[in-house]
């Protein structure tokens, strides 16, 4: 599906519902595998999480997981504790270049049975359940978080438990606490001190119902559609103050360009700040939260101011390379962009190329990070119901906020 479009004004007014987060609702899934007593409210409706669900359930021996990195990586752990279970685990063209060698190692460390199918260091995987005495592991810390949370996950049904090393400098450390975090709240002890993570072994958890905070990478969007805005104010809901998602940081980050924000009960108000004097440059390193780098480039670029942004190393293995894909993408709208293998560099120009066609290369946040820029002037989506993956009424609540959207 291919989108043309554009905004009659530059003033928005709306109140948007947005589902469950996708990184917590993939964690709950996994620990209701785990734990059936486990009961989940407001689960993410997005691609990821259905693929997710729908591997947990099915009784099949062949998985295909489509384009969903994290249920790959946390089903390949999952899998592996499942005694006399054997499953393929595959996915996508774009999923079978991305590496899991890393987890499938430190799994084998502690005595799973997996073989890869195709290439070494890569899906699909063939694996044979068994049960999994646990014990020490070590990892290098400046990996997608997600290999370490998958180990996580499955620590405390390990007989001995789980002792994990963590070597160098950590990325993504909200994505590692969110998963401990949600341990926790379900009754098992973790202890995280320096770069050695401890998790006890838990056979049992209490009937209980969790409650998923909504999307903040969703959100991330309407915080760029505001700051574009000549005047805009957006109510988000369900949110929390004390989230576990890495991702809330826009509230900080925003407040640099225009945005104000703040909280009553868990609605999240986001409104253009009038006569704000934005800065010439903003600089920022997301090692934390880079999943809203390419909302944050793009929103720098419909402003006209130069942007830094660093901590982006692991762009490069998401579900396209997601650093050059921004390079070529903003250089077709007209933009001075320059990447390293790290960090993208934007100057400070507003040479705007009306009615170009964005390529989203499969990529869900492609699409929806460019699409706040439609402020500025039309432009065309291109495959466009790739949102689906993440956030499939997206072009819907586009529609709410007043963008006339027609489809190719």
């Amino acid at each position: 599906m291919q989108l043309e479009l554009y905004h009659p004004s530059k003033t928005i007014d709306a109140e948007i519902t947005i589902t469950g987060s996708k990184s917590e609702t993939n964690r709950l899934l996994l620990l209701q595998a785990l734990y059936p007593q486990i009961q989940i409210e407001n689960t993410s409706n997005s691609d990821d999480s259905e693929a997710m669900q729908h591997a947990l359930k099915t009784k099949e021996n062949h998985i295909d997981i489509h384009h969903a990195g994290t249920a790959m990586r946390f089903l390949t752990a999952f899998f592996a504790t499942q005694k006399g279970r054997e499953v393929v685990l595959t996915g996508s063209s774009r999923m079978q270049e991305r590496p899991i060698k890393i987890l499938v190692d430190a799994l084998r460390k502690i005595g799973a049975d997996i073989e890869y199918v195709k290439e070494e260091g890569y899906p699909p995987l063939r694996i044979k359940g068994k049960l999994l005495l646990g014990g020490s592991v070590e990892l290098p810390a400046n990996i997608s978080s997600q290999y370490i949370s998958a180990l996580l996950l499955i620590a405390p049904k390990l007989k001995q438990g789980l002792q994990l090393g963590l070597k160098g400098e950590i990325t993504s450390l909200p994505y590692i606490k969110m998963s401990l975090s949600l341990l926790n709240r379900i009754g098992v002890e973790t202890i995280f001190e320096e770069k050695k993570i401890i998790i006890k072994p838990h056979e049992f958890v209490e009937k209980q119902t969790q409650i998923v905070e909504s999307d903040w990478s969703s959100a991330s969007y309407f915080f760029s559609l505001i700051a574009q805005s000549d005047s805009g104010k957006v109510c988000l809901s369900s949110y929390r103050k004390d989230s576990l998602q890495g991702d809330s940081v826009l509230m900080k980050i925003y407040s640099q360009l225009g945005v104000k924000s703040w909280f009553e009960d868990s609605i999240l108000h986001l409104e253009k700040i009038e006569d704000f004097v934005l800065p010439t440059e903003i600089n920022l390193d997301l090692v934390e939260a880079p999943d809203i780098a390419q909302t944050i480039a793009v929103s720098c670029y419909g402003l006209g101011i130069a942007a830094n942004l660093t901590g982006l190393h692991t762009l490069k293995i998401k579900e396209t390379d997601r650093l050059i894909a921004l390079e070529n993408e903003l250089t077709k709208l007209g933009a001075s962009v320059h990447i390293t293998d790290y960090s993208l560099h934007l100057l400070a120009e507003q040479n705007f190329q009306s009615k170009q066609k964005i390529a989203t290369y499969k990529d869900h946040r492609m699409a929806m990070a460019f699409a706040p820029i439609g402020l500025q002037f039309p432009l065309q989506i291109m495959e466009a119901d790739v949102v689906t993956k993440s956030y499939p009424s997206f072009w819907k609540d586009m529609q709410a906020i007043g963008f006339q959207l027609i489809e190719n």
